[in-house]
């Protein structure tokens, strides 16, 4: 059974929170208590990130059914455990060490992708977007400009992980197994199968993006997080027909940063 909690304690007879329970559900007490968890892995549940990064490959639809549980347990739709960012460093130091390997690096050289890829890729470019879609989905998708009704930033940062994760295995972990002997070479069926891997990446991030936003009963018009598909879709043919080799790129940008 679940927690009760009576009416009094919750409320002050109008249907406003105390100023007691009030204070806890600020950004900022979320944020403090999301972040020294961080310093208690006894504390995390490890079985069920798990559970979730291997539905987001089967079904994301059900990961994103566990953030309504969230949002009525405990008032909020962001993750309170950072059992999922944690797994989720693990993976990308594991995957970006592989990638250092097959491209022939040194250790100083891993070292530096290794940073790079963090405060970068994921980090750098995760803020970014997290903020972006957070301004966006408050600006213009709300259905009603209320304050009771938001897209809570810290939710913004766990869909753009939720959507990072498969995107970073399909090209980090994946695509390492066809590299050498079959993408970056001078041919047809390499750029053909490294670019068919960014496509699946890159859709895969947008769809899993577009479940996060849609999730949401307050937003409208979330389909139009759709349509980068079709952008997608039209350079990825403009890539075959140019034989533009987007690993191959990516490799060498790599080599290039890591000097």
């Amino acid at each position: 059974m679940l927690p009760t909690t009576s009416v009094s304690s919750r409320s002050q007879g109008n249907g406003a929170l105390s100023p007691r329970d009030a204070a806890r559900h600020t950004a900022g007490a979320k944020r403090y208590k999301y972040l020294r968890r961080l310093f208690h892995f006894r504390q995390m549940d490890f079985e069920f990130a798990l559970w979730q990064m291997l539905y987001l490959f089967t079904s994301p639809q059900r990961v994103y059914r566990n953030f309504h549980y969230r949002k009525q347990t405990k008032d909020q739709w962001a993750r309170d455990d950072p059992a999922f960012l944690v797994l989720l460093s693990i993976w990308l130091c594991v995957s970006t060490v592989g990638f250092g390997f097959v491209l022939d690096m040194g250790f100083f050289e891993t070292i530096k992708l290794l940073l790079w890829v963090v405060f970068i890729d994921c980090v750098g470019v995760g803020l970014l977007i997290a903020t972006l879609m957070w301004f966006i989905s408050n600006k213009y998708l709300v259905k009603q400009q209320n304050r009771d009704y938001d897209v809570e930033w810290g939710y913004a940062f766990d869909v753009h992980l939720n959507a990072f994760y498969p995107l970073l295995v399909i090209l980090h972990f994946i695509q390492l197994f066809f590299i050498n002997y079959v993408i970056i070479s001078d041919s047809v069926i390499g750029y053909f199968v490294g670019n068919t891997l960014w496509l699946i990446a890159i859709g895969y991030y947008i769809y899993v993006t577009f479940l996060g936003y849609s999730a949401l009963p307050f937003l409208k018009n979330t389909a139009i997080l759709l349509y980068p598909f079709a952008l997608l879709i039209l350079l990825y043919l403009i890539s075959l027909a140019c034989g533009w080799n987007f690993t191959k790129m990516l490799c060498s940008f790599y080599k290039y940063r890591v000097k």
